[in-house]
């Protein structure tokens, strides 16, 4: 069972993680589609994480991508979802859900998914692998996809937006 708390009850701002695999791909986009979104007057903080991310840098694909919506993601440094990174954000956003099932089982927290944030839709949004099995040996094809999950993320945003105050992270 999910438990829900209205934000809007709390008068001090919130916090916001959204989770995927390895930060690099899609908690990357919809944090920076988020922040830019919400622009510099916002009471929200924005992060991401991954259930297994590693050092490394973003892809040139998805960064060039971004850089086209008007940000810049040069400095992110993929962050592995902790503990202590869940204590200290008030919601918290799967992008898939193995990511959901993850953050229940390690944090004992029951998560809402992007797409039900977004539009009420219990699906997940899928990384390039899953989409792709074989996304290695047709990269025009693996490029689109990826243009296509930011660009989701990006338009989704206004409706996650509006839907926000109705969820928080709740025990299990």
């Amino acid at each position: 069972m999910l438990v829900w708390r209205k934000m809007s009850d709390r008068s001090e701002s919130q916090s916001i993680l959204f989770v995927c695999t390895g930060n690099i791909f899609r908690s990357v986009a919809a944090e920076y589609a988020l922040r830019a979104q919400l622009g510099g007057q916002s009471t929200y903080r924005v992060g991401s994480a991954g259930i297994d991310a590693k050092p490394g840098t973003i892809h040139p694909v998805i960064s060039n991508r971004l850089i086209k919506k008007g940000v810049d993601p040069s400095s992110h440094t993929p962050r592995l979802l902790t503990k202590q990174l869940v204590k200290q954000h008030d919601i918290i956003i799967a992008m898939g859900l193995g990511h959901r099932e993850f953050i229940q089982k390690r944090f004992s927290l029951k998560v809402p998914l992007f797409n039900e944030v977004s539009f009420g839709e219990e699906t997940p949004i899928l990384d390039l692998h899953e989409a792709l099995p074989n996304w290695e040996r047709d990269i025009v094809e693996a490029r689109a996809y990826i243009e296509s999950v930011i660009d989701h993320i990006w338009e989704a945003v206004p409706e996650l937006m509006t839907r926000l105050p109705d969820f928080s992270k709740g025990k299990a």
